[in-house]
């Protein structure tokens, strides 16, 4: 298996619509976004990448099967192999580990991961029909499989077992807001006080507008590249990159349907033990098995021992507040049980910006540091390669140069993880990356 290595990316505009452009186009503002930030011209970008991934979660948001063929073309890459990879929320970070694999095997030695989606293309009611299938159609979906009932029960059982509360889930909230204010590729820029979110409109009980993302458009993309490949780019361009390497790559799964899901024994990762968790009902609905199988492969394969102590930075995937307070847990940032208080204590925060509230721990483990799903939006397709992009800029020291400021940049940042999550945790992969430059 070959060194795989992120050698940049480029992300458009999220927002609520972009009727302006279609699909294709935009995808071609984050390629070339992507490719000006290399040094590279389009014309030679299409000679050099060897193959490609399409990444997007639905059909149904474009009335238009194969669409990766129609991007494939637009971006000059014809006929250069190229898949589709669908895993509902989890699209994009599959997607990327599908590239990973593409270049690790030696397959290939260039390949260009791009992801979308166009959500505003349908009615706000009709577009959560379509997310909505992706759970089990046949059981969940006609009793009201709808994703925010699902995390809003899910919490509730958090909440009774760990003692979670209604703050703790609102100053994620707080945090992803604040942070996204200074991020100009967020579809939400505004900052919010815990106030706000538990007064805004009620979605599920205890899930209120504040503590949900919201549906988008947007594209993103990047280009992964084997020590061959790495030598070509600078061929062609005249200068080094500065990658990063992809140090691990872990994925799970579970259960569709919550009900089939076995009990047993926690799956520990290294810096855990036996007795960590007494009596604990594991996975239960408060967990996301998946989550925890996909750390564990991931930092196995990076080597790393203790996450919390050994990562400089986490984006993940919060499309609920609750979601990220049972992620830090499900990836070994907090002890099951201690997710909510990891927030209040202030560690996932950014050290420096001023958030409104005591945070007594500020700035130990910034998590989401771009302002995640919650703020950046969540157009599925595109979403992990996102993550994946701004993981690249930090590593790089490059947030400055472009978000047009440093508030949001995690100082000597040198390695990070990149999360996805699909259903109530069906699909789950994570990603380790290393800055891998002098």
């Amino acid at each position: 298996m070959r060194p795989v290595y992120l050698v940049c990316g480029g992300v458009s505009k999220f927002a609520k619509a972009r009727p302006e452009v279609t699909f294709q186009a935009m995808v071609k503002e984050a390629y070339d976004y992507a490719l000006a930030d290399l040094g590279l011209e389009f014309g030679k970008a299409a000679e050099l990448v060897d193959a490609s991934v399409a990444s997007y979660f639905s059909d149904h948001f474009m009335r238009q099967l194969k669409a990766g063929s129609m991007v494939q073309d637009y971006l000059g890459l014809c006929p250069k192999p190229s898949r589709r990879v669908e895993g509902g929320g989890a699209t994009g970070g599959l997607a990327f580990q599908s590239g990973w694999e593409a270049v690790a095997s030696g397959r290939h030695e260039l390949v260009l991961v791009y992801g979308w989606e166009t959500m505003s293309r349908v009615n706000t009611w009709k577009g959560n029909e379509f997310i909505a299938l992706a759970s089990d159609a046949n059981f969940d979906y006609p009793v009201g499989g709808f994703y925010t009932g699902y995390y809003a029960m899910m919490v509730v059982r958090h909440m009774r077992e760990f003692g979670t509360s209604l703050e703790q889930m609102a100053l994620v909230s707080v945090k992803n807001h604040g942070n996204a204010v200074h991020n100009p590729y967020a579809q939400k820029r505004t900052a919010v006080s815990v106030e706000q979110v538990r007064a805004a409109e009620m979605v599920a009980w205890p899930l209120t507008l504040l503590d949900v993302c919201v549906m988008s458009d947007g594209a993103a993309v990047v280009l992964l590249a084997s020590e061959a490949g790495l030598a070509r780019l600078e061929r062609a361009t005249g200068r080094r990159a500065r990658p990063a390497r992809v140090a691990g790559v872990g994925g799970g799964m579970d259960a569709m349907r919550m009900a089939d899901r076995p009990r047993g024994e926690v799956m520990l990762l290294p810096h855990e033990k036996p007795g960590d968790y007494p009596g604990l009902k594991y996975p239960g609905v408060h967990s996301f098995r998946a989550g925890r199988m996909a750390s564990k492969a991931a930092y196995a394969m990076a080597g790393i021992g203790d996450p919390a102590a050994e990562l400089d930075f986490v984006e993940l995937h919060d499309a609920y507040t609750s979601s990220e307070i049972q992620t830090y847990e499900d990836m070994g940032l907090a002890r099951y049980g201690e997710g909510g208080r990891f927030v209040e204590s202030g560690r996932p925060f950014l050290p420096g910006l001023d958030y409104g509230v005591a945070l007594p721990e500020q700035g130990r483990l910034p998590v989401n540091p771009s302002g995640g799903l919650l703020a950046c939006g969540h157009p599925v397709g595109a979403t992990g390669l996102m993550q994946a992009v701004f993981a690249l800029w930090q590593l790089q020291g490059s947030i400055g140069r472009h978000f047009g400021n440093e508030r949001l940049q995690v100082r000597n940042a040198r390695r990070g993880a990149i999360h996805s999550h699909a259903g109530t945790g069906t699909y789950v992969v994570v990603s380790i990356l290393e800055r891998a430059f002098p």
